[in-house]
């Protein structure tokens, strides 16, 4: 038999198993050693960090374009609309066109340099000397912080980040720096840097800060103006110089120090300047709305969000309704007195706000910003938490004299009916019915029922509280009486159009209906008290219900009511709380007022009540007439049962069936007027 024939080239050990079947012929190579792995491994790894890179250069691109960075980092342009389509008011920031380095004076963008990054022209948009020598700096300090992000950063941050202190915000922003630097000259950036930033006085960009400081352009800026503006950039709002004049011209000292030690000029130039003096130049606001403007303003703001460009808000301002207000307000016999007046939708929609007579000559809000004592009219909550634990407006309250401790309550003129039911007691606003009641119930319970229907005002923890001691705004005691004309409470004022609410925001704002009774029972109180009590100056034909209010010594006057689907407050008062003249009361001009602008707010004219419709036995009923003669002021106040005549410090009291009538005429019928009715003082 022939023997097969050896392949000399074939390996010598022949007592190897045979591979397996299907195993391909062996590998001819050494397998890889340990290092060339993870030379492979880095590979990839840096293979897909070039590929991170690609797609997050690709993201800044799409999401945050060159052009961007040309426009301002102000708040967007407003434009606040009526309900109707028309411009009430326009709220933007004060910009100007961009600067030009070439254009500029070297010590103009020197001066930002010095005080801000040093390292401008030599560091690649991240400056890693920069953060350490901040960062040891915070470390030794004792609170006072410095930050270590270069003049390319605070563009990226300004321009296209928000300002939120989070590590993925620093990255994006370290990211956007490298790119604005991989694709813009030095120059570019920082032009679009002093093009964008904020200088205070809702100033963006040096070109309108120089013209608003300084009354100049910024390319004839000296050095101590420019050392004042590039001072202005660590706390903007707190340097203003219109407001901090002193601290501008510190932190302006800081700088010029800083050119010196960057080299830019020397000392002895220094030393020879002198502080820039303003010379402001205010840019007028285009605007109508006023009041209601400054005061939905910052509603608008967060409804419009960080977006570039002019925005248009849709605001509740009915652009009737509010003129209907200002007139009112401006026709009323005020003297030297303000007024506020808000009116809203049961739902809380403003319609109309008018904050004071004229808004040229004081913008300080009346009807938002001041807190006055609201009176009688914070008797809406004793009555409430009376009819909450049980009580109903039948049910009998004493009005009497009453002393608890040191604390004497009276009713204005001294006048007290007995026992009298809760209904005539908030009609005639009796003064110590309501201290009874608030004894009777806890100062706590009434609190409670102020609070549920949305006063957020520190109340006093004592029972005269009950008399509206405790100073609210008045925007907030319109809120609290919509709550009782919508059914639910709280009622939450505001100027803009709901947004759509999710079904947990819904659940959460959910308003609490009030029970069937105390609705009623409270309404029939507010009805009684704008018919036929001391509000009755305000009733109107369609259904009224209203309070008066009137606080010490008539230092505050208020009528506060709803008709016709429109909840309205008034206030008439002196800015410095002294005492209006002729003892004003809530029932007199506020209440017509109050009438005159419902009338047509509600498309209704007015029906005047008749004598007999109102109730005869009004514990503090009186008309007034003041007259200032030459021996000091006289007044007259008739009531039911007769005449008081005031002569200086004398009093002369002249009882019904004693008063002389004329020869021939009938006997005197004494009557409660409208012109000028109860007055409810605590």
């Amino acid at each position: 038999m022939n023997e097969p024939m050896i392949d000399p080239s074939s390996p010598a050990d022949l007592s190897s198993p045979s591979a397996v079947f299907g195993a391909g012929p062996p590998s001819a190579f050494a397998p890889p050693s340990r290092w060339r792995r993870g030379l492979h491994l880095a590979g990839w790894a840096v293979a897909a960090g070039l590929a991170l890179l690609m797609v997050a250069i690709a993201w800044l691109a799409i999401t945050a374009p060159l052009s961007r960075s040309l426009k301002p980092i102000a708040p967007p342009s407003i434009s606040l609309m009526s309900s109707d389509g028309h411009l009430i008011a326009r709220r933007g920031a004060i910009i100007d066109k961009p600067v030009a380095i070439a254009d500029l004076p070297a010590h103009v963008p020197q001066a930002f340099m010095a005080i801000e990054d040093r390292r401008f022209y030599s560091h690649w948009g991240v400056d890693p000397r920069g953060i350490a020598r901040a960062l040891w700096h915070n470390i030794r300090s004792d609170g006072a912080s410095q930050g270590g992000s270069t003049i390319t950063q605070q563009l990226a941050k300004g321009v296209f980040l928000s300002a939120d202190r989070t590590v993925g915000r620093k990255a994006r922003e370290a990211l956007i720096a490298f790119w604005l630097e991989a694709w813009l000259t030095k120059d570019q950036i920082l032009e679009r840097y002093l093009s964008n930033v904020y200088f205070g006085d809702n100033v963006y960009g040096l070109r309108a800060a120089a013209l608003h400081y300084f009354n100049r352009a910024p390319e004839r800026l000296s050095i101590p103006q420019a050392a004042m503006l590039a001072g202005l950039l660590k706390a903007p709002s707190r340097l203003a110089p219109t407001s901090n004049p002193a601290g501008a011209r510190a932190r302006a000292a800081l700088v010029t120090q800083a050119m010196v030690d960057a080299g830019y000029i020397t000392q002895a130039q220094r030393n020879a300047l002198a502080p820039a003096r303003l010379n402001v130049h205010e840019t007028p606001d285009s605007t109508s709305g006023t009041y209601f403007a400054d005061w939905v303003l910052p509603q608008a703001r967060d409804r419009a969000g960080s977006v570039y460009g002019a925005q248009e808000v849709e605001t509740t301002l009915d652009r009737r309704i509010q003129r209907l207000a200002e007139n009112a307000i401006r026709r009323a016999p005020l003297g030297k007195a303000q007024a506020a007046l808000v009116a809203m939708k049961p739902d809380g929609s403003v319609v109309a706000m008018v904050g004071g007579k004229d808004y040229r000559k004081s913008s300080f809000n009346r009807a938002a910003q001041a807190r006055r004592q609201p009176g009688s009219t914070f008797k809406l909550f004793v009555y409430l938490a009376a009819f909450r634990a049980g009580m109903t407006p039948e049910d009998m309250i004493e009005d009497s004299p009453i002393t608890i401790g040191s604390y004497r309550p009276t009713n204005h003129g001294g006048k007290y009916r007995g026992l009298i039911t809760l209904r005539q007691a908030f009609a005639a606003s009796s003064n110590v019915a309501a201290v009874r009641l608030t004894q009777k119930l806890g100062v706590d319970a009434i609190i409670k029922v102020a609070r549920d229907l949305g006063i957020t005002a520190p109340l006093t923890q004592d029972l005269s509280l009950a008399l509206g001691t405790s100073e609210i705004p008045l925007v907030e005691l319109v809120e609290a009486y919509a709550a009782v004309a919508a059914g639910a409470y709280p009622v939450v004022a505001h100027g803009l159009p709901p947004e759509e609410q999710g079904w947990f925001a819904r659940l959460l704002d959910r308003q609490r209906p009030f029970s069937q009774d105390q609705l009623a029972m409270i309404r029939d109180l507010l009805s009684s008290a704008a018919n036929r009590g001391t509000g009755s100056a305000a009733a109107l034909r369609s259904s009224t219900f209203g309070k008066t209010g009137t606080t010490q010594d008539s230092r505050d006057a208020i009528f506060v009511g709803y008709a016709g689907g429109l909840v309205t407050a008034v206030w008439i008062g002196n800015d410095d709380n002294t005492p209006l003249p002729g003892g004003a009361a809530g029932g007199g001009v506020p209440a017509r007022i109050w009438r005159n602008f419902m009338t047509g707010a509600i498309n209704e004219p007015v029906e005047q009540a008749p004598v007999e419709s109102q109730d005869p036995d009004l514990v503090n009923a009186i008309a007034n007439v003041a007259i200032d003669t030459g021996i000091g002021n006289m007044s007259l106040g008739i009531d039911q049962d007769g005449m008081t005549v005031n002569i200086g410090p004398a009093q002369i009291r002249l009882p019904t069936d004693q008063i002389p009538a004329a020869p021939g005429a009938p006997p005197p019928r004494i009557a409660p007027t409208q012109e000028e009715t109860d007055r409810d003082e605590p």
